[in-house]
């Protein structure tokens, strides 16, 4: 009688040959197992030891080890001879590549532009830091709209937008803080009042971290109030911002009202798809 190799069997022996739907059923499985494997090891930060590895997905050692020969086998995998603990090999890299340049913000936040627009009929943007400032990539109106005079490729301010200040609080790059400077020295009295009398960009930057988003209410646009929240890459920085804005009068632009919530909570959504995995900085949390 024909035998087969079972990858799950403890002692690696030969079984009887099972029936095609079955043989399948089982490599599927195996294939599982093994992706299973591979994501708990990046889970634990790309590097365990195999105790380590084998309780975090609720493994047999034994049966662990067998998969991990076998991603050695296939470069996904490599071992420390040191240590002994495993760790994503350069195949697994190349994939990791592969994949992240394929990612685009505006791509994957536009399903978040979609459902905030649907769920609470606003008005809703995508924007980037540019050359000239924070411009808007990717734009969603609902049936109603808000009149503003902002559309796709519409720079906006540093200082007085929702957007812009989150890219200024979170993102930092000397030319973001150059810009806002700029704003400031042009400002009108009126504007310049809005903000902190002794260091209006340092309290400015301190209040978006605090609260991982920001909200304006008839700064940018007189009637209109906005709520904006980070987008961030896989390597922890600021890549772009969700913003929703409405009139002032029916718009609720409270840190903790249902908006500003399901703004930050797209934004999270998003950034966990562009690969990034920590908690954005400063208590933005739902």
């Amino acid at each position: 009688m024909k035998t087969t190799l079972d990858p799950d069997d403890p002692d690696g022996a030969a079984s009887p040959a099972q029936p095609p739907a079955r043989e399948r059923r089982q490599r599927v499985q195996s294939a599982q197992t093994g992706m299973t494997v591979l994501k708990g090891l990046a889970n634990l930060g790309g590097r365990a030891s195999l105790t380590a590895l084998a309780a975090h997905i609720a493994e047999s050692p034994a049966k662990v080890h067998r998969y991990l020969a076998s991603l050695i086998d296939e470069g996904l995998v490599a071992q420390e001879s040191g240590s002994q603990q495993y760790f994503l090999g350069v195949e697994a890299m190349l994939i990791g590549l592969a994949a992240m340049r394929q990612v685009d913000p505006v791509r994957i936040a536009e399903p978040s532009l979609i459902r905030l627009r649907e769920s609470l009929d606003v008005t809703c943007f995508v924007a980037v830091m540019g050359n000239k400032g924070p411009t808007i990539v990717r734009f969603e109106e609902p049936g109603l709209p808000v009149t503003v005079n902002v559309r796709v490729g519409s720079v906006l301010s540093m200082l007085w937008s929702a957007t812009g200040r989150t890219l200024l609080g979170l993102l930092d790059e000397p030319r973001v803080r150059a810009m806002a400077e700029e704003e400031l020295a042009a400002a009108a009295p009126e504007l310049r009042a809005q903000l902190d009398r002794d260091d209006p960009i340092g309290v400015l930057r301190e209040d978006v971290r605090a609260a991982g988003c920001a909200v304006v209410r008839d700064t940018n646009l007189k009637g209109i109030s906005a709520v904006a929240a980070p987008l961030y890459d896989y390597t922890g920085r600021i890549c772009g911002v969700i913003t929703a804005l409405g009139a002032t009068g029916g718009f609720d632009a409270a840190m903790d009202g249902p908006i500003a919530i399901a703004v930050r909570r797209e934004a999270q959504a998003a950034s966990a798809l562009l690969g990034y995995a920590a908690a954005p900085p400063g208590g933005g949390a739902v």
